[in-house]
């Protein structure tokens, strides 16, 4: 056969097909680009007005009182049509504006179609009205390093994932100078409203900016963002205002999609358990969706653990007329029992295998790992206060922390007043694992608070699950259990009575499907030892083959892959109903804008429910603050939402655990949630969690 000379490289780049094939245009980014959202019903009108709604009331912190005056007193406004305006609204409505447009913090799915309802909101009103991006987060304000947003620009990243557009950063406006600076980039740019895309920390920064800049006539409005779904607003009577921030359930769904297919795998090749962390530092609500999403074997809720109470200590303390106050709360050596014992349940049904879903916040809800932080914290914090330096330059190495811990250990000793750390304290912490230790005593975030991303939760809890998982096994209870079938076939295959010896083996033979090797029998010389006892060899005899064969089969190995889910979901292109949302958060925006709002955050309440039922509306940021400790000192700050442990969502999820871990003979219990489809008629059109919870109230 004659050879024939390949196609240049140059050549073949030229060809059509290749250069479709290697495009970064692909049918699903034109498609995503193409995706018009619905608007919420009230944005069909030419018009919007804002009216105060007297219904929602809060419970108001002293402190937030007196810093946030000029804006304390905002009412929950909602947007209302307006179609036929007098001269005057219209005028007001619809003048040129400056329009400045920030992302703080991590990125979360559907940031940048928050950028294109309000550039579309706002260009409706007003062609000439000019939106700027402020570049890389915060820090794009403090420096005034900004670019003019196009309609092309706008039209290049609609219902794509990503702050790419303009990029995000993690700097906060809290000093007088950088509030200064802020200001001043404000004015230069002749900016009538600043709109701060962020979390709590971020939304705190808008309630500050809008105090100080109400003098010079800047509004600022704050648009809730947070993959971890722990901005969740309601007033004092429990109203649900706003349901969740976006971007959740967009990554919730990725992280599903990808642990939906190790449970495919872990079924597959029986042989691994898969451990899967997934952001959510201070609340579980990622955890608590992708069990929902997946039904994984095993999901941990931390704040499921905070009510756990051991009543066998309770019991045994009131006995010795004591009282046992580490019986309340979870301990790490609990809740590593509570994972073997789901382990060893599976084994027993031949399913050596499984995945496990865990918070990457869950040591936060762990009693005894939440002293050691507090104390750490406070420890580090008066540490840098007193010293006019950093804990961490001087003492570089984790030795040198430990010695400087020792140290105030033997202050303790010589004076009582002195108890931040004592001994017991030492004495407790230096049974903790090194690289633990580390990660206890590690640099806290630009808030203070410990960075439980950076620490190795899987593997401090998992080290305690496989020491005493080899425990188990040493004293026969974890084993595999053995298919009767199975034993059947290989003991007739090597000429022997399978009914003859079952009994002798197993702990279970006459009434299981699957059989459990007996207790006693955890290794060959035991194995001969018992035939021995039961006369079935002589001393001189070795074990049959194929019950050796059975017995090695009873023996489990616990191998783990370990992985995170974070930055893969949140880099995710958003969801339809991600893409809906903040398209109409966008709308929003400009509404509170243009009726001349401040220090409100842009929501949309009936998240839960159709999207026929959607209504937009502005939430007053100041009443939602309260005093939390940050760098060992109080301030303000927007509320987390945990978990409701009552919430019909977890309730359910409580009820199907046993359902989900599948420790019976027979199939395992996964769902399959698909991978995020823009197209198709299937796509589901908001996050189960939601959906439940509004369920349960519409029952009530």
């Amino acid at each position: 056969m004659k050879d024939i000379d390949p196609i240049s490289t140059e050549d073949l780049l030229e060809i059509p097909e290749v250069q479709r094939a290697i495009s970064s245009i692909n049918p699903e980014l034109i498609e995503r680009r193409q995706y018009d959202p619905p608007k919420c019903k009230v944005f069909e009108n030419t018009h919007t007005i804002l009216e105060d709604n007297d219904r929602f009331k809060f419970t108001i912190d002293r402190e937030a009182r007196k810093q946030l005056q000029g804006i304390i007193n905002n009412k929950v406004q909602t947007i209302s049509g307006q179609d036929a305006p007098g001269e005057s609204f219209k005028e007001r409505y619809c003048k040129k504006r400056n329009i400045g447009i920030v992302f703080s913090g991590g990125p979360a799915p559907g940031g940048h179609n928050v950028i294109a309802g309000l550039f579309d909101a706002a260009k409706k009103a007003n062609p000439e009205t000019i939106l700027y991006g402020f570049l890389l987060g915060p820090d794009g304000i403090i420096e005034n390093e900004a670019i003019e947003i196009t309609g092309s620009r706008v039209d290049a990243y609609r219902n794509l994932g990503g702050f790419t557009m303009i990029k995000t950063g993690r700097t906060k406006i809290d000093s007088p100078r950088k509030m200064a600076l802020s200001k001043e980039t404000c004015k230069n740019l002749g900016l009538d409203a600043l709109v701060i895309v962020g979390g709590d920390d971020s939304n705190t920064n808008a309630a500050f900016l809008a105090q100080e800049m109400i003098e010079d006539n800047i509004q600022v409005i704050g648009v809730p963002k947070t993959i971890d779904g722990d901005i969740q607003v309601r007033d004092a009577d429990g109203n649900v205002l706003c349901a969740m921030s976006f971007g959740f359930h967009t990554a919730a769904r990725a992280f599903a999609g990808s642990i939906s297919n190790l449970c495919t795998d872990s079924s597959s090749d029986v042989k691994y358990w898969h451990i899967c962390k997934v952001m959510g530092r201070v609340a579980s609500h990622l955890a608590l969706e992708v069990a929902l999403q997946t039904h994984a074997n095993m999901t941990l809720i931390g704040e499921d653990l905070c009510d756990y109470i051991d009543t066998k200590r309770i019991e045994n303390a009131i006995e010795a007329g004591d009282v046992d106050y580490n019986a309340y709360g979870m301990t790490l050596r609990h809740l590593s029992r509570v994972i073997c014992d789901g382990i060893v349940q599976r084994a027993a049904v031949g399913k050596n295998y499984g995945v496990v879903v865990i918070p990457e916040g869950i040591l936060e809800f762990i009693n005894e790992i939440q002293i050691f932080i507090i104390k750490l914290n406070t420890i580090i914090a008066e540490y840098n206060e007193t010293h006019d330096t950093d804990f961490h330059t001087d003492f570089p190495t984790l030795e040198d922390k430990l010695e400087y811990l020792r140290r105030l250990a033997r202050l303790s000793r010589e004076d009582s007043s002195f108890s931040i750390w004592n001994t017991r304290d030492d004495d407790l912490f230096n049974d903790v694992p090194d690289f633990f230790q580390e990660g206890l005593l590690m640099e806290r975030d630009s808030h203070g608070n410990f960075q439980f991303s950076q620490v190795k939760t899987e593997a401090v809890l998992m080290g305690l699950v496989k020491d005493y998982l080899n425990i188990l096994k040493e004293n026969g209870t974890y084993k595999i259990g053995i298919k009767k079938s199975y034993y059947r076939k290989i003991l007739e295959k090597g000429g022997l009575d399978p009914n003859y010896f079952g009994p002798i083996l197993f702990k279970n033979y006459n009434d299981a499907e699957f059989l459990l090797i007996r207790p006693s029998i955890i290794s060959v010389k035991t194995l001969k030892q018992v035939l021995e006892q039961a006369e079935v060899i002589s001393e001189e005899e070795a074990v049959p083959v194929p019950i050796e064969k059975i017995f090695h089969t009873s023996v489990p190995k616990f191998k783990t892959q370990i992985h995170f889910y974070g930055y893969d979901g949140r880099g995710n292109d958003p969801t339809r109903f991600d893409c809906n949302y903040t398209y109409n958060l966008g709308m929003t925006v400009f509404s509170l804008i243009a009726n001349g709002a401040t220090g409100q955050m842009a929501a949309i309440r009936n998240l839960e429910k159709d999207f026929s039922a959607w209504e937009p509306l502005g939430i007053p940021i100041a009443p939602l603050m309260h005093l939390e400790e940050r760098k060992g000192k109080l301030a303000l700050v927007l509320e987390k939402s945990i978990v409701d442990v009552n919430s019909a969502s977890f309730r359910v999820v409580k009820r199907l655990r046993e359902n989900w871990l599948a420790a019976l003979p027979g199939d395992d219990n996964y769902r399959r949630p698909g991978p995020i489809r823009f197209a198709g008629k299937s796509e589901e059109d908001r996050p189960i969690t939601l959906v439940l919870n509004s369920l349960d109230k519409s029952s009530q």
